[in-house]
């Protein structure tokens, strides 16, 4: 018998411009566990350049700060979600489960 899946990949724009995604949720999830951009993005395999462009772009296109920076110093500098930035990433992976949810139950109404 052939398994038949269905999946989809959300995009939530602001002003036209793409504003969150699976990538961008997931460096700012990867944020939150590091407390860093730099190893938040060396995780995911990304540069640290491009890593810090889609952070200005959430943070640019956000009503409130989603991450608080500290520069360095004696005990070097670190990176922190806000309350929003970690209600941001609940409410993306809220609305992608219940798309996910939806196309499945959808799928199994078609006769493929």
């Amino acid at each position: 018998m052939n398994k038949i899946e269905i999946d989809n990949r959300i995009w939530i724009a602001k002003n036209g411009r793409p504003f969150l995604g699976h990538g961008r949720i997931q460096l700012l999830e990867n944020i939150d566990r590091e407390g860093s951009i730099n190893k938040a993005a060396k995780a995911l395999g990304m540069s640290y350049k491009r890593a810090w462009q889609m952070v200005s772009t959430i943070n640019t296109l956000s009503d409130d700060p989603v991450l608080m920076c500290s520069s360095g110093g004696a005990g070097g500098g670190g990176t922190m979600l806000t309350e929003k930035g970690k209600k941001m990433i609940f409410e993306f992976r809220r609305i992608d489960k219940k798309c996910r949810a939806l196309l499945k139950r959808e799928l199994g109404k078609c006769c493929f």
